[in-house]
């Protein structure tokens, strides 16, 4: 058995010291991808786990199979002030990422030819550690998730994902018909991809594999890349949403949440979510986190990747919902601008907006849900104070009062009660669309 799980993590290694991955073009910044960089801040998850802010600055990073060092970059721009540490057991991919980190000034990085079973060599404790696409192509889930979890601070967070084998299946059949002609018997490289090319395009267009598992993508540009990624990615495996608790327990790990939960909300996948079925509107709001995810799968599988952050279990400090929070607590309450709104260009359209009188449209900077979010240009002005630091909700009352004095109804002053159930309201859907964060002060 050790020597076939051998044989397997050379073929691997091979495929990755042959076409490293992925092949973004060195100088290529993400610092124009806030979704990007919003998915890779510590404090994106950390807030969803603790409702607390988190301060990156000498937090210790792992990026885990960290490839060409695209993500490694990444992690840097969306956490300042932090060391990034990178493994790999592909050598050339461990060269690129060096040179990728250094080209883009980040001298606090480092990087190691190194699997993640022996992370513990490297005698760190990381405060988060980012596993991406990496931990599906190990022959033992658990050792994988065993290995990031003892190099793991107590309350760190990882973060991970497998290949869904629902959303993904048809690859997974095209896998076992590549390597049936034997492509995959060794490292695939030019010769395997064209075979692939030809026999995909030499199909019917009507044949299932080719309608499920071929396209555009694969005769473009960057085609080899996607073929050996998808059609001959050696030791890929699909899980289930079931598979992925099932390895978090057994690895003693807590889920914490989905890394896009947004999109993987049960209700919105019916018509009418307040008026669901009888049967459904009984039982949904009884059944667990596990088993809504899982029927989302099962019902609408549109996600490639069982995306997930974890943790220590028990570690996650109890905190009151903000949909429960009292007036004390709102009155009290820090907001925080999401750190990848704190730009130039940000601030320049909520002037913008504020000169010419018209609705600001906050969606061009972040869009985390599909659809076309805008905000009125008082609410947007109240935001220009929290790209300085974080505000009390009820200096942002008294800011917003500044811009209504006069209740446009009424042609009185401003009802004190009446602005802070306003902002309460506003707050609420931009902290639910994840542009401010809300952070209750202990008592």
């Amino acid at each position: 058995m050790v020597n076939i799980e051998s044989e397997l993590i050379e073929k691997i290694r091979q495929q990755y010291d042959s076409s490293p991955y992925p092949r973004i073009p060195l100088e290529q910044s993400p610092k124009e991808k806030p979704n990007l960089l919003y998915i890779h801040s510590l404090v994106t998850s950390y807030y969803l786990r603790n409702q607390k802010i988190i301060d990156t600055k000498d937090k210790v990073i792992l990026d885990a199979g960290c490839g060409t060092g695209y993500k490694s970059l990444v992690l840097a721009e969306a956490n300042p002030g932090a060391k990034i540490v990178g493994i790999d057991i592909s050598e050339e991919s461990i060269k690129l990422a060096r040179q990728r980190l250094k080209y883009h000034g980040f001298d606090n990085a480092e990087f190691h030819v190194l699997s993640i079973e022996d992370l513990t060599q490297l005698n760190y404790q990381f405060d988060y550690i980012n596993c991406d696409e990496t931990i599906y192509l190990f022959p033992d889930l658990n050792a994988a998730l065993e290995a990031m979890r003892s190099s793991l601070k107590p309350d760190g967070i990882i973060r991970s994902n497998l290949h869904s084998s629902i959303q993904r299946f048809a690859y997974f059949r095209a896998q076992q018909v590549f390597s049936m002609m034997g492509l995959m018997a060794g490292n695939p490289e030019d010769l395997e991809t064209e075979i692939v090319t030809e026999t995909m395009k030499a199909l019917k267009d009507n044949v299932k594999l080719k309608a499920m598992a071929w396209n555009l993508n694969f005769e473009g540009e960057d085609r080899k890349e996607n073929i050996l990624m998808n059609h001959l990615l050696q030791a890929d495996k699909g899980y289930t949403v079931t598979d992925m608790f099932t390895a978090l327990r057994a690895s003693d790990l807590e889920f914490i949440n989905m890394v896009n939960w947004r999109q993987w909300e049960l209700t919105d996948l019916f018509k009418e979510p307040d008026n669901l079925p009888a049967f459904l509107a009984m039982s949904l709001p009884d059944i667990s986190i596990e088993e809504r995810l899982h029927l989302f799968e099962l019902l609408h599988p549109i996600h490639r990747l069982i995306d997930f952050w974890c943790g220590h279990p028990q570690q996650s400090q109890a905190f009151v919902p903000i949909s429960e929070w009292t007036d004390s607590d709102w009155y009290t309450a820090q907001v925080h601008l999401c750190p990848q709104l704190k730009t130039p260009k940000f601030q320049e359209g909520i002037i913008a907006s504020l000169q010419e009188i018209r609705p600001f449209i906050i969606s061009q900077h972040l869009s985390l849900i599909e659809g076309f979010i805008e905000i009125e240009s008082s609410i947007a002005g109240c935001l220009i104070p929290l790209l300085e630091q974080p505000q009390s909700i009820m200096s942002l009352v008294e800011r917003w009062k500044q811009f209504r004095p006069i209740d446009p109804v009424t042609s009185t002053p401003t009802d004190e009660q009446q602005a802070f159930n306003l902002m309460k309201k506003w707050f609420l859907r931009l902290e639910s669309l994840g542009y401010v964060m809300l952070e209750r002060q202990s008592s």
